[in-house]
């Protein structure tokens, strides 16, 4: 061979071949039709020795030239690495599953072991998922360690086919002692929707080894989530969980905060553009408190939180000491909500944490939260109709408003206070009231919880014997509704917030109006020691800031509030 020729051949091969046993056609814009249009390709993969790694992603391969391909990679058994995105502009969609079947059977010939399959940007549709399959089945993919089929379009139907697949490997493998130990699933723009989420997340709880997770806009909604959710904390040593701009609400918001007390490792929380809003982000906060300590950077833009329940967030990540990033972006800030979170942040010196708030939605007015709230009612309608036991009582709903048939006079007398509370029907309940109120209300579901102090605090007043049954009372139920977890607690204090008119709210919790003793018994409840003062923080953040709500008892707030900043004061 000429020198020139030995020369243009080292030029080629430094072109293609990148190292780590990797050849690279990447980027090139090769319209690959046909066996002569792959030759070059195919010769320098058959000439390969210790192949590991094929990029062909930004050409477009069809059928007969995947088929060159293919006969080429049987001999490959070294191969690891499949870059395939963006592999098949312009083929008709029903060329893609041949082609891509093709390429698969030649792997599983090979006896290749794979450890990164990326077929992502190619719109293949669950045509192309089922041409997958069999590789996806084979100890080919026992060893497979990443997968990304980001933007294929492979809808619930092709969601369905991969997580059949999935599973089978895993059921395979396992059955041979390697069990399939993926790492990283990219599935991001697919329409994936609920029912594709749901099957996905079957088969993540059976692999129990995930790190990282990308499902961004794939219309799931909370029935999806909290699939996700529930999946997720089976995957321990999960690091990256990036569901933008799905929709949560309230549901799908509580479940994935209470996946997240499962997942300490956890370093980027991507929950943006998720309707995550005040109630969701409360709750995250409360798992915050509780750890977390790996993270680093926290998304939750776009999810309509207001002001208050966004400085609840600010303070939660106080003392993260990995933390980089927190993007409380295009919320229901504010201009003035706006700059107390930034001041928020100065003054805990992590004013560099923020990422910008140009895109902030500025506040709810009271009429759109209204209109919010009813629309979140009618969303939840069928849940509350399957429940068949929700009623409301002088504006408030309660499951023991419902009627029990009574087993004595006693619990005549129970559900007489329960169905309208007053000072009186309290009293005739006796030194043992907390104790049959528990009987009827479970104090650990957030939401009685919160229903059932308004009840008994409703009825409060400086009489004597009235003002200790109350109190009595509410430190009876408030011991056992705060003995769980922080996001428990933290729910109970939304719920009751929501309730109060002091946080905007979704679903079945509906306004009730304020009266001095429900926030005299609050201010007594918040200096008992079992009380946390994370918790009395987080009480100040919303009385402060929302004045007008309590306008009508300014004594009463005016006292609870200096209560709620002594005890918000670390002691020395």
């Amino acid at each position: 061979m000429a020198s020139e020729e030995i020369a243009q051949l080292a030029e080629a091969l430094s072109k293609t071949h990148v190292g780590d046993g990797e050849l690279s056609y990447k980027g090139r814009g090769l319209k690959l039709d046909n066996v002569e249009s792959v030759k070059d390709l195919v010769v320098e993969i058959e000439q390969y020795h210790g192949l590991r790694a094929l990029r062909l992603e930004g050409n477009t391969v069809g059928v007969e030239a995947a088929q060159a391909i293919a006969k080429a990679l049987e001999g490959k058994d070294q191969l690891q690495r499949c870059h395939w995105s963006d592999m098949f502009t312009g083929r008709l969609r029903s060329e893609i599953p041949t082609a891509l079947r093709c390429l698969g059977s030649a792997i599983i010939t090979a006896g290749a072991r794979l450890k990164e399959l990326d077929l992502s940007d190619n719109a293949f549709g669950p045509d192309g998922v089922k041409g997958i399959e069999a590789l996806l089945q084979s100890p080919s993919c026992h060893s497979l360690q990443k997968l990304r089929l980001n933007n294929c379009g492979i809808g619930i139907g092709g969601g369905k086919i991969l997580a059949a697949a999935l599973t089978e490997c895993i059921r395979q493998s396992s059955a041979l002692g390697t069990s399939l130990r993926l790492k990283v699933f990219v599935a991001g723009r697919n329409r994936l929707e609920n029912e594709g989420a749901t099957a996905l997340a079957q088969a993540f709880q059976l692999m129990g080894s995930l790190e990282e997770v990308h499902m961004p806009q794939n219309g799931i909604n909370h029935p999806g989530v909290t699939a996700l959710a529930t999946a997720m904390q089976h995957n321990p040593e999960l690091r990256v969980l990036n569901l933008n701009d799905n929709t949560f609400t309230k549901r799908g918001a509580l479940a994935m905060a209470q996946a997240l007390r499962h997942l300490q490792k956890v370093q980027v929380i991507n929950f943006g553009d998720c309707l995550v809003r005040s109630e969701g982000a409360i709750a995250i906060s409360a798992v915050l408190r509780e750890g977390l300590n790996t993270l680093q950077e926290l998304n939750l833009s776009f999810g309509e939180i207001t002001e208050a329940a966004a400085l609840v967030v600010a303070q939660a990540v106080k003392d993260k000491p990995h933390m980089v990033k927190l993007d409380l972006n295009g919320n229901c800030l504010g201009e003035e909500g706006c700059e107390a979170l930034k001041e928020t942040l100065e003054n805990m010196d992590k004013a560099d944490l923020l990422a910008s708030l140009s895109d902030d939605e500025g506040e709810p007015d009271d009429e759109d939260e209204d209109e919010d709230e009813d629309g979140e009612e009618e969303e939840d309608g069928e849940e509350e109709e399957d429940d068949g036991k929700k009623t409301k009582e002088n504006g408030v709903s309660s499951e023991e408003s419902s009627p029990i048939k009574p087993q004595n006079t006693t619990m005549l007398e129970v559900q007489s206070f329960l169905s309208s509370p007053s000072a009186e029907s309290l009293l005739s309940l006796g030194e043992k009231r907390a104790e049959l109120l528990e009987q009827q209300v479970d104090v650990s579901d957030p939401d009685k919880a919160a229903n059932i102090f308004l009840k008994v605090s409703f009825v409060y007043n400086e009489e004597t014997e009235v003002k200790r049954a109350v109190l009595e009372t509410i430190d009876a139920l408030l011991k056992n509704a705060f003995s769980g977890s922080s996001l428990q607690t933290y729910s109970f204090l939304s719920t009751l917030l929501v309730m109060m008119g002091l946080l905007k709210g979704e679903g079945k919790a509906k306004k009730v109006q304020v009266f001095p003793g429900h926030l005299l018994a609050l201010e007594h409840a918040v200096q008992q020691d079992y009380f946390p003062q994370d918790h009395a923080s987080l009480l100040l953040t919303f009385v402060s800031r929302c004045g007008k709500v309590l306008k009508s008892c300014s004594n009463a707030t005016d006292s609870l509030k200096s209560t709620l900043e002594r005890r918000s004061t670390p002691q020395c």
